[in-house]
């Protein structure tokens, strides 16, 4: 995935996953470190990781939080009140806590912000609540608040701020398939769209909104890059919703930013979506910065800058690869601190490893790495080959004991006298863990019911002489007979009874077989059954609708390859 996204620092937002829960796989990749916030309540919800690939950037502080109230790990004392060498700094002053109508820890507590400082600047990957509940209206604005007022305090130090993540807003009209709609329609308008309050107070922080910042007293201090590279792209969606299936009709929104101080506007060369990665509802977001930046008004490589001093000079390394001392670092965890990988723990001497690879058995050679899945996909094969060993030998179990009593003779020649009396001990003998195989059944001459038949003279032609077996001697010889075995009547109550059981299930199966989906009206295709949760009296009940996705214009439309309009709800669907 790392490779795939050719970033030097990755933000992930929504992680959905507790400490406990971390793997290596998500904490000691090689070549990277990474720094997690994750709630400190709720399970399952929230969450968010910054990576950063050690051989180009390296920073040098780290907090979680945007209030600077939470402590850092293995310190008892909160960022906020760290000597000003370990912090970051441009925390809300008390004052302008005292405005929030919501406790800071509990703002901080949710997981939602990781702050990590560069000498070039500090990277705030944020992940804000959602619109969707009216019970975290005030959350929300407490959080977007906090966000203003630390990214205008980092400013006011001096220091440039680049912001990334799902802000859950949408900046102006364009941003929106959902307020195009709407406002063709004539269900909103524009002026609308723009005064609600998060919207305001996000539109005056990142400049580039146009008149819709001119009313405020605060001056942007961010700038959108992505939208300075596309200034008028239509459709330029980051998130679409799954539930409706929008994605590949493009009926999204632009929620996901890359943000950075006004100042820096010359320092990125390029910024796009990339809406062809699958494997959520988001598609990422990325900015390239250039190799050289005006830093201090100088020509700069970004390397010198965007690790600690010394470290880089001119673009070039002067000093080796460190492990990350910074307390929030996720190899710093306790359950992965100075953990060796596998490689290192099964690395011998040449010489020994190579006679002692002779001697092994085929199955002990296995493949280790780092990867954690890894060792439990062979250990999985070898047990499968041991199954299908004992399962080949269930036909033979006398070869079988006989093979496993000659591998140790003299323990043989021990029990031979005493296998009664060991059995009679409690002790299971070998033979007992084999199945014995279902005898087969013998039949005798009088068992099969046969018919005599005479054959016409018509049929003798065809078939000429058959010989008599000496079983049929009695037979008259003077005419040719067929023995034609009478159809088998079962008279073995197991397998009478496997036939009842077997009827039973079919006519069980018929009972509880669902009953075939409807087809779309549009298309002739067996629609999809989806679940109302919008509150109100049909709130919980099924229906039917297309299943091909939504149309670029969010209508149910008729000849085209987008949905139609067909919708029936199930309830009447079963009366049919």
């Amino acid at each position: 995935m790392f490779d795939i996204l050719e970033g030097d620092i990755i933000v992930f937002q929504e992680t959905k996953i507790q400490k406990r829960d971390l793997r290596d796989d998500m904490v000691l990749i090689p070549g990277w470190d990474c720094f997690f916030s994750l709630p400190r309540h709720k399970k399952g919800y929230s969450g968010v990781v910054i990576y950063t690939r050690c051989s180009a950037c390296s920073p040098i502080r780290a907090e979680e939080g945007l209030t600077g109230t939470l402590s850092s790990p293995g310190s008892p004392l909160p960022y906020r009140e760290l000597p000003e060498d370990d912090q970051i700094g441009g925390y809300p002053t008390p004052e302008q806590l005292e405005l929030l109508p919501i406790d800071p820890v509990t703002i901080d507590s949710e997981g939602r912000c990781v702050i990590l400082e560069f000498p070039a600047f500090v990277l705030l990957g944020v992940y804000c609540p959602a619109n969707r509940d009216e019970t975290r209206d005030v959350f929300r604005a407490a959080f977007l608040n906090v966000l203003d007022m630390r990214v205008r305090n980092l400013t006011a130090m001096g220091k440039r701020v680049v912001l990334m993540g799902d802000m859950n807003i949408s900046r102006e009209v364009i941003d929106s398939a959902h307020i195009i709609e709407a406002i063709r329609k004539g269900k909103t308008t524009e002026t609308e769209f723009l005064s609600s309050p998060s919207r305001r107070l996000f539109n005056q922080l990142v400049g580039g909104g146009g008149a819709r910042a001119k009313d405020s007293e605060d001056t942007p201090v961010l700038l959108d890059v992505c939208r300075k590279f596309h200034p008028d792209r239509l459709g330029m969606y980051t998130c679409w919703e799954q539930r409706v299936n929008a994605r590949p009709g493009n009926y999204g929104a632009r929620i996901d930013y890359v943000l950075c101080s006004v100042d820096m506007e010359d320092w990125f060369t390029e910024s796009n979506i990339q809406e062809g990665l699958m494997g959520s509802d988001h598609c990422p977001v990325y900015g390239i910065i250039n190799d050289t930046v005006s830093c201090r008004n100088m020509d700069t490589n970004i390397l010198d800058i965007m690790n600690p001093p010394g470290i880089f000079r001119a673009g070039i390394r002067k000093q080796p690869l460190t492990s990350s001392s910074l307390p929030l670092s996720g190899r710093l965890i306790p359950e992965f601190h100075r953990r060796r990988s596998l490689k290192d723990m099964f690395q011998t001497a040449s010489g020994a490893s190579d006679r002692m690879t002779n001697q092994l058995p085929l199955a002990s050679q296995l493949s280790i790495s780092c990867d954690f899945h890894e060792p439990n996909s062979s250990v999985s094969n070898l047990k499968k080959e041991e199954k299908d060993t004992s399962i080949s030998n269930k036909g033979q179990p006398k070869r079988a004991l006989e093979n496993w009593t000659s591998l140790s003779p003299a323990k043989r020649a021990k029990k031979v006298g005493n296998t009664t009396s060991t059995a009679a001990k409690g002790q299971q003998t070998l033979a007992s863990f084999v199945k014995q195989s279902r005898p087969r059944q013998t039949f005798t001459l009088e068992e099969p019911r046969s018919e005599i038949l005479n054959v016409p003279d018509e049929i003798k032609e065809h078939t000429g002489n058959v010989r008599a077996s000496p079983e049929s001697s009695y037979l008259d010889n003077s005419s040719s007979i067929y023995l034609m075995e009478s159809p088998h009547t079962p008279t073995d109550p197991t397998e009478v009874g496997e036939r009842a059981i077997s009827s039973a299930k079919e006519s069980w199966a018929k009972l509880f077989t669902k009953r075939a989906p409807p087809r779309c009206e549009g298309h002739d295709e067996p629609c999809i059954l989806l679940v109302t949760k919008k509150p109100g009296p049909n709130c919980g009940r099924s229906f039917w609708i297309c299943p091909r996705p939504l149309g670029p214009s969010g209508n149910k439309e008729i000849g085209t390859p987008w949905r139609c309009s067909t919708f029936i709800w199930c309830s009447d669907w079963k009366s049919q």
